[in-house]
């Protein structure tokens, strides 16, 4: 069964702050953005396994301890989980990074593709998808079906920077063995699917679009 893990760090609820209130400015927001995503990869990143290697330090013989077993994969939910990215890229190089381009109607507030492109071993990865943003949780169901379901991926953990209750009931109904990794859950959705209070368009704010 998965488990929804929050994350209550000092330094991660300032920086939250931060995000939330409507004054702070695009780069700032940005900026944040990838600090909260890189403070979260290190807890979500806890677990991995490791093997011990011996190397040469320039005083001695060493025993060390480096990351084995599955190799990772990160997957934004386009577009504002790319601000998610880099800072979890500069955290493991080595990790490949899928998109999944996904907009919600605004009529029916359910996700459309758009657009889907993936590493070709995606299924052999341990996979984190990210998006700031877990609101009706309607994008990320969709997003760990295709993943699943077209690419055969077996062990995901999604990320999200802020989640509403529905959210959550709704991706722990749908996948049950997914792990929910988040640092707030809010009071609820409004009438438009925003997530209270949140901080609005997070699309919009990152890129400084309307």
């Amino acid at each position: 069964m998965g488990k929804v893990q929050i994350l209550d760090h000092p330094l991660l609820q300032h920086k939250l702050s931060i995000l939330r209130d409507k004054n702070t400015g695009v780069k700032e927001f940005r900026e944040i953005v990838g600090e909260i995503a890189a403070l979260m990869c290190y807890e979500a990143t806890r677990n991995l396994p490791t093997q011990e290697i011996e190397i040469e330090t320039p005083v001695a013989p060493a025993k060390v301890r480096v990351l084995s077993g599955k190799k990772l994969a990160i997957v934004p939910i386009l577009r504002a989980g790319l601000g998610m990215v880099d800072t979890m890229i500069s955290l493991i190089p080595s990790a490949k990074v899928g998109h999944i381009g996904l907009f919600r109607d605004p009529e029916t507030h359910e996700p459309v593709q758009y657009y889907c492109k993936m590493p070709p071993d995606i299924s052999e990865r341990q996979v984190f998808i990210v998006d700031p943003m877990l609101a009706t949780g309607g994008s990320a169901i969709a997003a760990i079906d295709i993943l699943k379901r077209e690419y055969g991926c077996k062990s995901i953990t999604l990320m999200d920077i802020i989640a509403a209750p529905e959210g959550i009931k709704a991706v722990s109904e749908a996948h049950p063995d997914i792990d929910i990794i988040i640092t707030a859950v809010d009071e609820k959705l409004n009438e438009h699917a925003y997530i209270v209070p949140g901080l609005g368009d997070c699309g919009d704010r990152i890129f400084g679009t309307k």
